[in-house]
């Protein structure tokens, strides 16, 4: 004869058992109706892309150290400043390409952000919204950038040359590498001091 706690206690884990049951189930509801919320709540459509519009880049050649405009369609975000990195970044592009006449490493991923500030020192009456832009470029483009005055010159004012083109409020541009001021790109050009965009003027131009 089966003694009576015996029966007891397997009442009482019967009873436990159905109600981890229960609450096992509910549990599973529970996450099932999560789900299809996170199903509803997620957009239905892809992210939408910036629209093409029409932009001026000027690269930089070696052979005759011009600086030659062309034209591009890109897509470009509305922020200024995202804008300025987009355009930049698509220059370096440039210069990563194999044919690149002006060949340097790096590409877009050369760029880390453009930031655009007030200009400073005293007004210009003809550009009285004249803007400042700070161009922060990464270590390890700075770090592969061929050597030598001429090409580190070509780089600058090519970026310059071209914020100019498509910001015309942009009259003077600095550089960063890392978030830090530099002495040099890659131990000739001066990146310690404000370049002023007037002196990055086109020589020529070109199609794309």
């Amino acid at each position: 004869m089966i003694p009576r706690y015996q029966k007891v206690l397997v009442i009482v884990l019967l009873v436990a058992s159905l109600a981890m049951g229960v609450v096992l189930w509910q549990l599973r509801e529970r996450a099932h109706k999560r789900l299809l919320a996170g199903e509803d709540s997620a957009p239905t459509h892809a992210p939408e892309v910036a629209p093409a519009e029409q932009a001026t880049l000027v690269a930089a050649s070696d052979a005759d150290g011009a600086l030659l405009a062309q034209a591009h369609s890109l897509p470009l975000p509305q922020d200024p400043g995202a804008r300025a990195r987009v355009l930049v970044g698509k220059l370096l592009d440039l210069y990563a390409a194999p044919d690149s006449a002006h060949p340097v490493p790096g590409g877009a991923a050369g760029v880390a952000q453009v930031f655009l500030l007030p200009a400073t020192g005293p007004k210009d009456p003809q550009n009285p919204d004249a803007q400042l832009a700070v161009v922060n470029l990464t270590g390890s483009f700075a770090g592969s950038h061929p050597s030598g005055l001429e090409t580190e010159t070509l780089t600058v004012l090519s970026i310059c040359a071209t914020l100019r083109a498509n910001f015309p409020s942009i009259s003077q541009v600095r550089f960063l590498v890392d978030g830090k001021q530099r002495d040099t790109l890659a131990g000739h050009a001066d990146l310690t001091r404000t370049y002023l965009t007037a002196n990055a003027v086109p020589t020529g131009g070109t199609n794309p």
